[in-house]
């Protein structure tokens, strides 16, 4: 009896082990850091979007006339934030690939706007103003950092699903299928081409005041 238990738990031990090597726990687990990862670029995100309307508003009383980049900024935000992708889309080609393009724009125009801004020194002089470009820039490099992590989990994950003898639970037990990364866009690598001469909107000269738009106007207190 000693030698028949022995046996048995000598099995199952190899059984055990073998189901861990198909990836019974390694495919969830890469699994789980990298939607945990995705949950960081999401705030990110979020952090910058929600510093917008405050900077926005306080650009508009100073650089009145620049009401179209004001505009794109608003327009980009709203498209930025209009779009969610949640753990289970991240397997979604085009699903993370609108995301991802939303997301570029709204960088875009925010980078329009700090070329504008440039034009204005009673505007960069503002604490108010400072703050918010301090806070924006803390943004940005958090989503940086935030998309980096994420990828490197993605990358891990992608590898896990696919190579022998993860692959077998992956495909059998798990249904796993290869998440999306973000890729660089062709784009960012080029500073923004500003036409100082179309900046304001029709109908309205550089300088003078816009119609009255309380469409941006933000809460008195700056995102932190």
């Amino acid at each position: 009896m000693p030698v028949l238990r022995s046996f048995r738990i000598a099995v199952a031990g190899l059984l055990a082990l073998g189901l861990s090597a198909c990836g019974i726990n390694s495919v969830p687990t890469a699994e789980e850091n990298a939607k945990a990862r995705w949950a960081d670029v999401q705030s990110a995100y979020q952090r910058r979007a929600d510093l917008v309307p405050n900077l926005v508003a306080t650009v508009r009383a100073a650089a009145q006339s620049e009401t179209q980049i004001l505009t794109n900024v608003t327009e980009a935000r709203a498209r930025a934030t209009g779009i969610t992708v949640t753990t289970d889309d991240l397997s979604d080609p085009a699903e993370f690939q609108r995301f991802q393009q939303a997301q570029n724009q709204l960088t875009q125009a925010l980078g329009q706007l700090r070329t504008v801004v440039e034009n204005y020194p009673q505007l960069q002089s503002q604490g108010r103003f400072a703050d918010l470009m301090v806070s924006l820039e803390s943004s940005e490099n958090r989503i940086d950092t935030a998309r980096t992590r994420y990828n490197d989990a993605v990358q891990e994950y992608n590898t896990e699903i696919r190579t022998f003898p993860s692959v077998i639970g992956a495909k059998i037990i798990h249904g796993a299928e290869p998440m999306q990364a973000f890729t660089a866009e062709p784009s960012a690598q080029t500073a923004p081409d500003v036409d100082f001469g179309n900046m304001g909107a029709p109908g309205i000269a550089p300088g003078a005041a816009p119609a009255n738009d309380n469409s941006t106007q933000a809460p008195a207190a700056a995102a932190n």
